[in-house]
């Protein structure tokens, strides 16, 4: 069973639980299990009306992704803030003008030639921190994103993006931050999230330094 695979299994076992299903009598053949959508127009109208977890209930709007189909770089956050979540567009509020600043001028490329998203697809009430299970519900959305645009590079803005998508649950951020991993057919590097940067300018330094190295594998 491939991880992708996996993923969509785990989406339909939280699909039943909603519908209120407690356990199967039966084991159902992966083989019948549904895909996700193939393109990420269809695969939004899914997010677009997805309720697996009790955030759809307080979201006002899904925030799905942006940016071009075929990036060669993929920026994945954790979570929209209050002004993604009022818009539905991302780059909104001030951590999303920094990223904006951080692409364009330290990557030196236009920020509509990366492609943008989050591991959840809704806010979270007072911007805490994702519990595994809304994470659960959401995952299978960003790694369909991740197949379907199928960047070269992949970084991982913040510890939730980079815990969830590499499963180094009890390795901490800046122990990593800057190194290039594999992560399946990409590159992944993680770095800190610009919501901490700007509650933390100091460490505007060490993204800088991860930045480059990102801008070196271009």
């Amino acid at each position: 069973m491939t991880p992708i695979e996996k993923i969509r299994l785990l989406k339909l076992l939280y699909q039943y639980r909603a519908m209120g299903f407690e356990y199967f009598q039966e084991y159902r053949p992966l083989s019948s299990v549904p895909s996700l959508p193939q393109t990420l127009e269809e695969l939004k109208r899914d997010v677009a009306h997805c309720h697996l977890c009790a955030l759809s209930k307080s979201r006002k709007n899904v925030v799905f992704g942006a940016g071009n189909l075929r990036a060669k770089v993929m920026f994945i956050g954790d979570n929209p803030g209050a002004n993604e979540d009022e818009t539905g567009l991302l780059y909104a509020g001030k951590s999303g003008e920094l990223l904006a600043k951080m692409i364009e001028n330290v990557l030196l490329v236009p920020k509509e030639e990366v492609y943008v998203t989050t591991i959840l697809k809704c806010k979270t009430p007072q911007n805490r921190v994702p519990t595994p299970e809304e994470v659960a519900c959401c995952k299978p959305y960003v790694m369909q994103q991740i197949q379907t645009i199928k960047p070269q590079i992949i970084v991982a803005l913040g510890s939730t993006a980079f815990h969830h998508l590499t499963g180094e649950y009890d390795t901490p951020i800046d122990r990593v931050r800057g190194t290039v991993l594999n992560f399946g057919e990409a590159k992944l590097v993680a770095t800190f999230h610009p919501s901490f940067l700007l509650r933390n300018p100091s460490a505007k330094k060490e993204v800088f330094a991860d930045l480059l190295t990102i801008r070196s594998m271009l």
